[in-house]
């Protein structure tokens, strides 16, 4: 282990490959390409692409994402399969920092599934991870379920590993049963009982099934874990992963019991928060940490009181950190482009002349409808003008009448494949009848999932985000939109999620996953 890394957390990012995991939560490939490209933009060390044996689309993604990275460790999954690790090498092999992660479950659980003895098994990952390291020079090696792995084998197989060639050692709290105490002492005492410990790099892997994950992994930077592996918004499998905003803030806010560095720029934390949560389709939950639209809100008097005193009284770090340059926004109808483009750079978003000349227009619609402009409600229109765009579908107008007096009426136009259409369909409310038109105008199977609705900022005038989630054929799609009408937004989200659907249809087997024993984490 060199002496930077004694003083630096690297941060290891997997939302394009467990926080994809997440149910709904599938990726396009371009959509794709952005969020590494945002990722290796704002700092991050290592970026995990994917799981490149799992389906053709995995592999195309990672490949790409390899051959465009400049400065990150571009990391591809691998089972311990020889095929696996083969697959995986040939995705990331282009990279100019490739990594392979290879992992095997070591726990008495998971080492009946594939039915090995502890010998057996030992034998393989001996063989997989020498396999690997003939390959690539960086090689990250994982026993999932390590925290209910027995402390004598777990130690073994660790040892095995790191004589193998493995150069970073991940433990992966896999179920997030760990404690935190626990988590610290399990990474401490490895470190002084396996033999060559001291030449490699810990990290830590923590699922957030108890509330624990960033607890978990804090305490194992504490015990000597420097490689955090972590998500943005804590996406991931069942309920999520360590928040990368989280931890890296933590480590930011209180260097004074935990001095350690990070290269991440957190002034671009807020704008990859808000993107991911669109091409996910899991909206941020009001009162998260860092990133939550309460994070930096304050509305009992005394708090108000305390901070128009001293900020510092109710905030422990400034919205600037993250990339919000207060609470509202000094932007109105009469603002100019250059105004306009310098707030996006104060939000940490950087667009191209084409881009910002549609969320200008968006920006002055808004603006006449709205008494306030928020930070959020601009990068909401961000989030939308970066989200839409020529799509199979497209909403051309929508008029919904709806009161007491009987069914709510929704009349449609849309233009479907270029053709447009018209319908008038009545339903049990506006939603309903909107969605019934547009399932005249083009028939689908598509059944919903999710429906939700949150206002991005305050006020009946507030933007609302609408969140779609449907599923055709054992196929999930999201869709998300924002708009002061709720039913427009709606009809834009609904809309939204069924264009992902057409790509899939016309692209068949593009973003399937293929395998289902995928779980590392």
């Amino acid at each position: 282990m060199t002496d930077d890394s004694k003083s630096r957390v690297y941060i290891f990012d997997t939302t394009l490959r467990d926080g994809e995991q997440s149910p709904g939560a599938t990726m396009t490939h371009a959509e794709k390409l952005e969020i590494a490209e945002l990722l290796e933009d704002m700092g991050v060390d290592i970026i995990e692409a994917g799981f490149p044996i799992a389906s053709e689309g995995d592999f195309r993604a990672v490949s790409e994402i390899a051959q465009r990275s400049k400065t990150a460790v571009i990391c591809g999954l691998a089972r311990a399969q020889l095929g696996d690790i083969d697959r995986c090498w040939e995705a990331v092999r282009q990279a100019p920092r490739p990594r392979i992660h290879t992992f095997i479950g070591t726990s008495p659980l998971h080492r009946a599934i594939p039915n090995l003895s502890m010998d057996e098994m030992a034998d393989r990952i001996h063989q997989t991870v020498t396999h690997a390291r003939n390959l690539c020079d960086n090689v990250q090696w994982s026993p999932m379920d390590a925290t209910r792995t027995e402390w004598d084998y777990l130690c073994r197989v660790v040892e095995i590993a790191i004589k193998a060639g493995a150069t970073t050692i991940n433990i992966p709290d896999t179920v997030g049963y760990t404690a935190p105490r626990e988590s610290a002492d399990l990474i401490r005492r490895l470190i002084q009982t396996v033999p060559g410990a001291d030449e490699v790099i810990f990290a830590t892997h923590c699922h957030n099934d108890l509330g624990l994950a960033t607890a978990n992994t804090l305490a194992a930077v504490e015990g000597g874990a420097r490689q955090v592996e972590c998500t943005i918004n804590g996406l991931g499998e069942r309920a999520g992963n360590t928040a990368l905003e989280e931890v890296v803030m933590a480590l930011k806010v209180r260097g004074d019991i935990m001095p350690f560095a990070t290269g991440v720029d957190t002034r671009k934390i807020m704008h990859i928060s808000r993107r991911v949560s669109s091409v996910s389709g899991f909206p941020v939950q009001f009162n998260k940490a860092i990133v939550g639209k309460n994070a930096f809100a304050h509305e009992s008097g005394i708090h108000q009181d305390g901070m128009l005193k001293n900020k510092e009284t109710f905030e422990i770090m400034r919205p600037e950190d993250v990339g919000l340059a207060g609470t509202s926004l000094p932007l109105g109808k009469h603002s100019g482009r250059a105004a306009l483009r310098a707030k996006l750079r104060d939000l940490g978003v950087e667009v191209g002349d084409n881009q910002l000349k549609d969320i200008f227009v968006r920006f002055k619609d808004l603006a006449d409808r709205k008494k306030e402009v928020f930070d959020e409600d601009i990068l909401a229109l961000v989030t939308a003008a970066m989200t839409e765009g020529a799509d199979h579908l497209e909403i051309v107008s929508l008029k919904v009448v709806c009161g007491t007096g009987g069914p709510a009426e929704a009349v449609l136009e849309m233009e479907v494949g270029g053709q447009e259409m018209s319908t008038t369909m009545e339903g049990d409310g506006p939603v309903d009848a909107t969605f019934k038109a547009v399932r005249a105008l083009y028939p689908n199977k598509a059944r919903l999932q999710l429906y939700q609705v949150n206002a991005v900022t305050e006020g009946t005038d507030a933007q609302a985000t609408v969140s779609v989630r449907l599923e055709e054929d054992g196929k999930i799609a999201t869709g998300q939109s924002a708009d002061t009408d709720t039913v427009y937004a709606s009809a834009k989200a609904y809309v939204n999620a069924l264009n992902r659907l057409h790509v899939r249809r016309s692209k068949t087997g593009t973003d399937t996953k293929e395998i289902s024993y995928k779980d590392v984490s």
